[in-house]
């Protein structure tokens, strides 16, 4: 019995050592935090790992990440949170030489508060047909009514896929979803938190860490971020990760508002990265990607995922016409630059309407759903 409770009583003195650690050190960032001071990586790493620790208490998950968001998370430490969380993840085991076409990823931050359809999802289908191989990424809506995965649930997709299934499934159909909770379980020890600072209208850093933790690691990748001054920052972190081309993108209403997309209602901003070459920016209007400003914001408002299931659907079957086609071709479009497939905006439009004229498009999404359900 001595054994037996001795055993007990060591482990119980271990988990208390832990938890003391992990809330001294988010503790101790905390403190540097509220004085205006960025973490150095080390440190970063040591709080990520406090962060998804099952015994650290939410209440110092929620003072560090309210301390970090309202400082203001630096480019030095969302990489380092990336490669930290990066090396929880778990392995796909996708190898991109199985592959003749680029494994690409079209994922937003969320944020803008425009509650538009799902942008990005239904892109990734015109994106499959078009001649690239998306993996997208994502999760369920934290900041919004549908996030990806609840579209493509919505959709018949089955999302939560082992990883072998995941990679078998992306062989067959060419298109792969990512549910992010599978790649990374430990994440849902912050869910509460999230769910707490969200309803308080405090986005926290895993907002910005979404678009950059693609357990796949693609080479080629297309970001849309809600605010301007995150194109850059954005595009810095897509350099040093290594991917060998991709864009940030940061769009605008015709009265000005920002959006996580390509925009076709107003001007978008744009960082093009290139593997082994300078970053360059440059501006779209929204008549070089196909936008017409008369239709206006409220055509491209979408709702549940049930609602924006039928948007995605008629898109892809080409029954619908309209600004949301316009506005999915658009980001298709810049998605097929980002990838280097296509050299210009005007060939790259032509390429993504051809990919739903033909039937290409809706034909992936047959295919995911096939393999996904097999």
């Amino acid at each position: 019995m001595e054994r037996i409770f001795g055993k007990q009583s060591r482990c119980a003195d271990f988990m208390t050592t832990a938890k003391v650690r992990a809330m001294n050190i988010l503790t101790s960032a905390v403190d540097s935090l509220r004085v205006g001071q960025d973490l150095p990586v080390d440190l970063v790493t040591l709080c990520a790992d406090a962060l998804i620790a099952q015994d650290t208490a939410d209440a110092d998950r929620l003072a560090f990440l309210e301390a970090l968001a309202a400082k203001g998370e630096s480019t030095a430490e969302i990489e380092a949170f990336v490669r930290a969380f990066l090396r929880h993840a778990v392995d796909p085991q996708v190898d991109a030489s199985d592959f003749e076409e680029p494994l690409f990823d079209i994922v937003g931050t969320g944020g803008d508060k425009l509650n538009l359809f799902n942008v990005s999802s239904t892109a990734m289908f015109i994106l499959a047909g078009a001649g690239v191989v998306p993996v997208k990424h994502a999760n369920r809506a934290v900041t919004s009514k549908s996030g990806g995965a609840d579209l493509l649930d919505a959709l018949g997709v089955k999302i939560d896929l082992a990883p072998s299934q995941f990679a078998e499934a992306l062989k067959q159909a060419k298109i792969g979803f990512l549910f992010a909770p599978v790649y990374h379980p430990a994440f849902a020890a912050v869910v509460p938190v999230r769910k707490e600072l969200a309803a308080r209208g405090v986005r926290t850093v895993f907002n910005l860490l979404g678009p950059h933790l693609n357990p796949v690691k693609p080479d080629h990748q297309l970001i849309g971020v809600y605010d301007a001054a995150m194109v850059d920052q954005f595009a810095e972190i897509m350099k040093a990760l290594g991917r060998k081309s991709g864009w940030v993108v940061h769009g605008t209403t015709g009265e000005g508002q920002g959006m996580d997309e390509v925009s076709i209602l107003g001007e978008t901003q744009v960082a093009r990265v290139v593997s082994g070459q300078p970053i360059t920016r440059s501006v779209l209007a929204a008549a070089e990607v196909g936008g017409v400003d008369a239709d206006g914001l409220e055509q491209l408002v979408g709702g549940t995922a049930r609602e924006n299931a039928q948007i995605t659907k008629a898109i892809l079957s080409g029954d619908e016409r309209g600004a949301p086609r316009r506005m999915a071709v658009a980001n298709a479009a810049a998605g097929l630059c980002a990838a280097g497939v296509c050299e210009s905006m005007e060939q790259a439009l032509d390429r993504a309407n051809e990919s739903l004229d033909s039937g290409k498009a809706v034909q992936r999404l047959k295919a995911l759903i096939d393999a996904t359900n097999a």
